[in-house]
């Protein structure tokens, strides 16, 4: 499905949208709820940085009013298999929180989307965060969006005026099957969405990440097909 920019939109939101099956299916909800796509991508030297690629895509698809693609190297912190020399586990999603846990990365991404929010007059952001089937990230839980929704009314201007802010996440609860059900009643392409945390060549889904592994469970799980090219 292809969504059009359209006159009747009257609200903004900023998207963060990595490319990924979970923020397409974000963005496309909130053009659903009725909101104007402002699309932020971050570039931060990511080891999957096909995923930008389809971040652009699904930015295109869904009508986005703007799409930034902003670069911030974190690579120049490493402490994560995304961003630095450390390998990314290939055995099987694991209990804990994993080397592929980028520090502080939603922080980073939230602060950015509330920065560019303020700035365009929009008062809505989304995220498509999920704390059921993931990895284990600690800035993926419903407490860590609220307290970033607190955050912003207290780090703004706008939020200090009396003018707060909301921070969506409308997959926090959903499998990852969930997930998938939910691209399929949106009429979205998830072949247009990039999961894979180490990139096999000829731009193939390794199949054996954390988050290989999650997207074909997922698909598996809705009984939908997947579209996926994977290595392995």
């Amino acid at each position: 499905m292809t969504f059009e920019t359209t006159s009747s939109v009257t609200s903004l939101a900023v998207v963060l949208v990595s490319g990924g099956l979970d923020s397409m299916v974000a963005a496309a909800r909130a053009r659903e709820d009725g909101y104007g796509l402002l699309a932020l991508s971050v570039d931060y030297n990511q080891r999957h940085r096909l995923e930008l690629a389809s971040a652009r895509r699904i930015a295109t698809a869904l009508g986005a009013e703007r799409h930034v693609v902003l670069p911030l190297d974190l690579a120049a912190f490493g402490g994560s298999a995304l961003t630095a020399d450390i390998a990314v586990p290939k055995d099987g999603v694991q209990p804990g929180i994993p080397v592929t846990y980028v520090p502080a990365r939603n922080t980073i991404f939230l602060s950015l989307a509330l920065g560019w929010a303020e700035a365009a007059g929009a008062r809505d952001l989304y995220i498509g965060v999920n704390a059921l089937d993931y990895s284990g990230y600690p800035d993926c839980r419903p407490e860590f969006i609220a307290a970033f929704e607190g955050l912003a009314e207290l780090a703004t201007k706008a939020g200090v005026e009396g003018s707060p802010f909301r921070i969506h996440a409308p997959l926090q609860h959903m499998t990852k099957a969930d997930i998938v059900r939910e691209a399929a009643r949106l009429g979205l392409d998830a072949g247009m969405s990039w999961s894979c945390y180490d990139p096999a060549p000829g731009g193939l889904h390794c199949g054996e990440c954390d988050s290989c592994r999650l997207r074909k469970k997922g698909f598996e799980e809705a009984g939908l097909p997947d579209p996926t090219r994977y290595a392995v």
